[in-house]
């Protein structure tokens, strides 16, 4: 942990997404228990600017735009993580197996694999969601279910590479279970590429979450950015903060994670240590 900490910390750029990224979290676990305004509430006069009695404004219906700010970045980033946690899982067990057993139990899978990528992403998951009625579930759901591929072909590749290596043949003359081989001895291996990619894979998951919010498929029981964004994108001339607000927050969070993802890729990729 150390030497992977030293080699994080020498990128400028991580350490910022880190900050960033750490604030955000923050934010999410205790603002809505510092900062107890309901966010849809409306607790003043419409189209206050910020920086008066609100610190970020209100919007069209006077519901203040802070409060939507700090109960949103909960939704989006609950939403990110567990649908990467989910994508990641099963996109994880098909690839494991896949790249493990070969011949037609890899086709087979990878078959399905590629099926899912013909499909573009948001269209998708505009689908699920819409059929399966705007929620929580049904949105983690939906975004797991157009993230696994990606998952499935690197983790693939990964136990393409090492499956023929010595100490996976040790293990197998020693008759372990081919389970065991798989989760134990070849997927803690394959686990830095993986993490990168899940890192990456929490922005993209926030970024699908407000667009689905912003076309008014979102849970209507929670705010979250998307949403704020959307309801405001009526009067963005006459009251820009409405939209810049939430819009600045998923920028951020976006940024962060992505400047993590490619200091954790820098930190765990074993070509890049010496440099």
């Amino acid at each position: 942990m150390r030497a992977f900490w030293a080699r994080f910390r020498r990128r400028p750029p991580a350490l910022f997404g880190l900050a960033v990224l750490v604030l955000v979290l923050l934010v999410a676990v205790g603002g809505p228990s510092l900062y107890r305004q309901d966010p849809w509430d409306l607790a003043g006069r419409p189209f206050s600017p910020p920086f008066g009695q609100f610190p970020l404004g209100t919007d069209t219906l006077g519901r203040d735009l802070a409060a939507g700010v700090i109960h949103g970045a909960r939704v989006s980033l609950l939403v990110g993580l567990v649908a990467t946690a989910v994508a990641l899982s099963l996109g994880t067990a098909i690839g494991a197996v896949a790249g493990y057993r070969g011949g037609w139990v890899d086709d087979a899978l990878m078959r399905l694999t590629e099926f899912f990528q013909t499909i573009p992403s948001f269209i998708f998951a505009v689908v699920l969601v819409a059929i399966f009625q705007p929620s929580l579930r049904s949105i983690v759901a939906a975004i797991a279910m157009v993230s696994w591929p990606a998952v499935a072909r690197l983790v693939r590749g990964e136990f393409i590479a090492l499956r023929h290596r010595e100490f996976v043949q040790a293990c197998e003359a020693l008759g372990m279970p081919e389970r065991a081989i798989i989760f134990r001895q070849i997927l803690p291996n394959a686990a830095g590429p993986v993490i990168v990619t899940g890192s990456l894979m929490v922005a993209t998951a926030v970024l699908l979450e407000s667009g689905l919010s912003f076309l008014g498929l979102g849970d209507p029981n929670l705010m979250s950015w998307g949403f704020m964004i959307g309801s405001s994108r009526s009067v963005l001339r006459q009251a820009w903060w409405m939209s810049a607000v939430p819009g600045v927050a998923i920028l951020l969070t976006v940024l962060a994670l992505n400047l993590v993802g490619e200091g954790l890729n820098d930190a765990l990729n074993p070509r890049l240590r010496q440099r």
